[in-house]
């Protein structure tokens, strides 16, 4: 996945800045993009990156990407765009803004950051890029080009996904249009982020001191890799001395910060590690940080050797270290759905509805912990509370594409085929697939197993939907 370096040219935390004085970016009349085709962009290129493998599809690392990406957006100097965060499973050290406020986090990065203060350093950094209009403005000078090179930069990106080697032919295609034209500009744009971006995590209240720290060890780490597995546009601009040092200059001022990590960060970074490792080497792993105490947090050490244990079927030894976190570990909406996990594995089913009823009352932000409470549920054979518990999150969220695919589950358990596929309809909506939407409508008429009122609504939604359909053709 090393393509997706060389492919986020302007977007990407690894480019360097020149030594120029910084340019006045800020003035939103020069781009060329509004802020809706912005998001219109991004969307699409969403769609298609959540249907890949490498998307990594876990309510726990996407909650805490928004928590902490939010408390630093809270404090950025242009909210108008809506963000919204989420994890690849790319191991390569990488972050990236996509058009619309889509920021990309790889698994590589939050493995890499030692502290909490370090990520949301990056954050900071992609989260200007999108306030600064970074890319409405490459648009913008390159004009007609700027399109073109864009939309060779998104089928590039999803190429990188699956296949590597496709993927250099879109990124030599994308540099080719418009490469030398854009280098100059997007290192402007990576110093302006550098400084907005600090005066964000500054706000924020976290560490600025660790944006230098961690590009230094990016750095270093670049120096020792071998040429030839390094992408092309990192042997050519690497991460300099002269870009470090303009950030450390930035912050040799501001006062040090002694920022405690929050227990989610590592017990995240934990999951990261045992959900992109194979079961036996992250048990490996977890086990030589316990045994030689290298670790910045027990419990997120623990928490992911009884993760890779339960994901290995180990219950037993699961079970024994377990207990063992219980006793260190404070009241946390994740170790409650360890717990679980870990009931479920024993067969214990109305157990782990138990320990997730609770867990739901105490922690009724947690999406992961709702999702588990009712898939529980229907697995207990209590269809009915599992529509019922859906309905609550549903009204906190009527457009989480999983609720509804957990509500079609419940129905089928009931046998209800029409109002299963009405919840498939509203699920594939929810991802911006009309046509799916439309296809499960028209399966709940012919399933004729309805009410007057449910038929009633199918008809109505449908006849909804097609408008949709019609305005988008024309």
């Amino acid at each position: 996945m090393r393509a997706l370096f060389a492919v986020l040219l302007a977007f990407c935390l690894l480019i360097p800045a020149r030594a120029n004085d910084l340019p006045e970016l800020g003035d939103a009349s020069e781009a060329a993009l509004s802020i809706g085709q912005e998001r219109s962009i991004g969307y699409g290129i969403m769609r298609q990156i959540r249907a890949t493998q490498s998307y990594l599809d876990d309510a726990d690392v996407a909650d805490y990407l928004q928590r902490v990406g939010y408390r630093l957006v809270s404090v950025s100097p242009d909210t108008r765009m809506d963000f919204h965060f989420f994890a690849l499973r790319d191991k390569s050290v990488n972050a990236f803004a996509l058009p619309g406020g889509y920021i990309g986090v790889h698994a590589g990065l939050l493995l890499t950051a030692q502290t909490e203060s370090e990520l949301v350093g990056v954050l900071g950094h992609e989260i200007a890029h999108v306030t600064q209009r970074h890319i409405a403005r490459m648009v913008a000078q390159q004009q007609r080009a700027g399109m073109t090179s864009l939309a060779a930069i998104a089928i590039a990106i999803l190429a990188a996904r699956s296949n590597p080697q496709a993927a250099a032919g879109a990124i030599a295609a994308a540099q080719a249009q418009a490469l030398d034209s854009r280098l100059a500009f997007t290192r402007d744009n990576e110093r302006e982020a550098d400084r907005v971006g600090l005066q964000i995590v500054e706000r924020s209240g976290y560490d600025p001191h660790a944006m230098p720290v961690f590009l230094d060890r990016l750095q270093r780490a670049t120096r020792i890799l071998d040429s030839s597995s390094v992408p092309s546009y990192m042997r050519t601009h690497p991460i300099t001395y002269e870009r470090i040092a303009d950030v450390q200059n930035r912050t040799m001022n501001l006062p040090y910060k002694q920022v405690p990590d929050s227990i989610d960060f590592h017990l995240v970074r934990a999951k990261v590690r045992a959900l992109t490792s194979e079961p036996r080497d992250a048990i490996t792993f977890f086990d030589e940080q316990i045994a030689d105490r290298k670790f910045n947090s027990e419990i997120g050490v623990r928490y992911g050797l009884v993760l890779s244990l339960l994901r290995g079927e180990n219950v037993k030894r699961a079970a024994t270290e377990m207990a063992t976190l219980r006793q260190i570990a404070p009241a946390n909406a994740m170790i409650t759905g360890l717990e679980a996990k870990l009931r479920l594995a024993q067969k214990d089913k109305e157990g782990a509805v138990k320990i997730l009823a609770d867990g739901v009352k105490a922690f009724p932000g947690s999406r992961s912990l709702g999702y588990d409470y009712a898939e529980a549920l229907i697995g207990a054979g209590r269809a009915a509370d599992a529509l019922n518990a859906l309905d609550d999150q549903l009204l906190k969220d009527q457009n989480d594409g999983k609720l509804y695919e957990l509500q079609a589950k419940a129905y089928e358990a009931q046998g209800k085929t029409m109002l299963k596929h009405k919840s498939l309809a509203e699920a594939f909506l929810s991802a911006g697939n009309v046509q799916a939407a439309i296809d499960q409508l028209q399966q709940a008429q012919r399933a004729s197993n309805g009410d007057f009122y449910e038929n009633s609504s199918i008809e109505a939604r449908l006849r909804e939907l097609r408008a949709v359909i019609a305005r988008q053709e024309k």
